[in-house]
């Protein structure tokens, strides 16, 4: 029998190499982070008001029902390509660029069928674009 009392050597973890592995995925992490926003789109949102504009000759209405069939001033038009619409908004305009075109859209209709009648004046040269609305009927019943 061994009755010599044994010396215990006293066990530590180093940190040191632990700290240098989380301050190089620190360094790495925000050297590869864009802190730059990429793209970057500055809007003003429309006012609306209570009053009934003016009734005018050189508006040019454009509905878009719930399946993104479109109708300009009231006439249906032929399919829902580009191009038709197109052609159906420079045979309305006759030419004149100063008229004010309302997309007037149900609110189930397809995304992709306003910003085609968007593109379409646009393309035209229809640059005076507005989106008609209801007013939101409170929960008050005002």
């Amino acid at each position: 029998m061994n009755l010599k009392p044994q010396r215990r050597e006293d066990v530590s973890i180093d940190l040191t190499p632990l700290i240098d592995v989380v301050f190089l995925l620190l360094i790495f992490f925000m050297v590869s982070t864009t802190f730059k926003q990429e793209s970057e789109i500055t809007i003003n949102l429309p006012e609306a008001s209570n009053e009934k504009p003016v009734k005018q000759d050189n508006i040019i209405e454009i509905t878009i029902d719930e399946q993104g069939r479109y109708f300009i001033n009231q006439a249906q038009v032929v399919n829902t390509r580009l191009a038709t619409v197109k052609r159906a908004l420079e045979k309305v305009a006759a030419g004149r660029k100063n008229l004010t075109v309302i997309i007037s859209a149900d609110a189930q209709t397809p995304h992709q069928a306003v910003v085609t009648a968007m593109d379409a004046a646009r393309q035209v040269g229809l640059l005076n674009l507005s989106i008609a609305t209801r007013r939101a009927q409170n929960s008050a019943g005002q």
